[in-house]
């Protein structure tokens, strides 16, 4: 169970991470990238961040792209969070896929 300070956390580095992004898709046109959700672990240094991606065929390329630029973002993250914490945590990114397991299970209701 996550404390007080740690949902703080994951919910700053969520709206930073989506910022990020954010500005870094608008050059990909047809390409949608959002952090559905974020965990940090007790002691802050290790942040999951959970990426929903549009369209769901590019998302095992564009994983891969994200983290070899890792260093960068993490680097992008630190200088928009330098005054709110000490140590930027180290990134993890995973797909959500759960928008895609709803779709499938809406299919599988209406047959």
């Amino acid at each position: 169970m996550q404390e007080t300070r740690q949902n703080k956390i994951a919910r700053l580095l969520q709206k930073e991470l989506s910022l990020i992004f954010q500005e870094q898709t608008r050059a990909m046109h047809g390409v949608m990238v959002s952090v559905t959700r974020t965990k940090i672990s007790p002691d802050l240094s290790i942040c999951t961040a959970y990426l929903s991606i549009f369209p769901s065929e590019r998302a095992e390329e564009l994983i891969k792209n994200i983290t070899r630029n890792e260093k960068q973002l993490r680097y992008e993250l630190g200088t928009r969070i330098r005054y709110q914490m000490r140590i930027v945590p180290e990134l993890r990114f995973f797909i959500d896929d759960s928008l895609d397991y709803i779709d499938r299970i809406d299919e599988l209701l209406k047959k």
